[in-house]
């Protein structure tokens, strides 16, 4: 394990340096100046020449990749200069509504996904099976605005039971941050819930067909504890790998449900920076996502040779 730690730990760091220069120069050679662009065609020749300074535009583009690396790993990400505020402070302060958006949509996912695909990889082509293979289908066709714009229509407008938009914080209301957190969790949630339980079935099917299941049945334990303690970590394997993905890959969904609900995340952050030009708020952002999703895939790295002894083996043997 140790070994594997240090040969990932090393693969961690080159792919953080290959995030890093590539959002550097996607934001950097970009066309157009980006100090115009913030200041808008009125301004004058001094004050774009002021802000370019400002920003380190006036330097080669080396020496501000060098610059800008040499920020990020002190923990400086530049600044927000419309708001004049750190641009790391302002991802960590919306970072929670982000991971709390995340968090909350795996958890109903898998909360869907578990029972369902348990049930179906038990009785398949059962009447069941092919109307969870429906659901499934509908969802999954379904993008997650559309998901939400309906959820909105039927809860908000409709029945009146939860807000539309908005955001309360955890810490100051507890009732009023899960009333207006279930729609957003909700419509993230239900988009990869088929996901799940499809690929979970899948692999259960092929669990339960194995000798130490038969002989788990030959001796008479009751079908739910074959399903539960010997079927399911076995089948388990393929979701904790796609759920770790799909961590970093859901931010990209997060952006939308954001904006759509008005949270104060970090895919909000993102849409403004780019609406107003802050290019080192998107660069920031676009980094933080990048680490988070390779730190995420990582762990699930790890935790999966914690689950299977044959990825232990393999990377002792190598």
């Amino acid at each position: 394990m140790l070994r594997r730690s240090l040969r990932l730990g090393g693969t961690l760091v080159g792919i953080l340096f290959a995030v890093s220069l590539i959002t550097f120069l996607l934001m950097n050679l970009a066309p157009g100046d980006a100090a115009l662009a913030i200041l808008g065609e009125t301004a004058t020749a001094e004050s774009i020449a002021t802000l370019r300074q400002r920003l380190g535009l006036d330097v080669p583009l080396l020496q501000r990749y060098l610059n800008w690396l040499g920020g990020v790993l002190t923990g400086d990400l530049g600044e927000s200069f419309r708001a004049n505020e750190p641009v790391l402070d302002a991802i960590v302060g919306r970072f929670p509504v982000t991971l709390q958006l995340l968090l909350g949509a795996q958890v109903v996912a898998l909360a869907l996904a578990l029972p369902i695909g348990i049930y179906t990889a038990y009785r398949p082509r059962s009447l069941a099976d092919k109307t969870a293979l429906g659901v499934a289908l509908a969802f999954v066709s379904t993008p997650p605005f559309l998901i939400g714009i309906i959820l909105i229509y039927v809860f908000a407008l409709q029945l009146g039971v939860l807000p539309a938009t908005g955001y309360v914080p955890l810490g100051e209301d507890l009732v009023g941050n899960f009333l207006t957190m279930v729609l957003p969790i909700a419509t993230l949630g239900l988009f990869e819930f088929p996901i799940y339980m499809r690929l979970l079935r899948s692999d259960m099917i092929q669990t339960l067909q194995q000798n130490f299941i038969l002989l788990a049945r030959a001796i008479g334990l009751p079908p739910w504890r074959i399903l539960i303690t010997h079927a399911l970590r076995p089948s388990s394997l393929s979701l904790i790998t796609v759920v770790g993905i799909n961590m970093g890959r859901l931010i990209g969904g997060a952006v939308i449900v954001e904006v759509l609900f008005g949270l104060p995340g970090v895919g909000q952050l993102l849409v403004d920076g780019i609406y107003q030009r802050e290019y080192l708020v998107v660069q920031g952002v676009v980094l933080f996502v990048g680490v988070f999703f390779v730190l995420i895939n990582t762990l699930v790295d790890l935790l999966y040779s914690m689950l299977d002894p044959r990825v232990r083996v393999d990377s002792i043997r190598h």
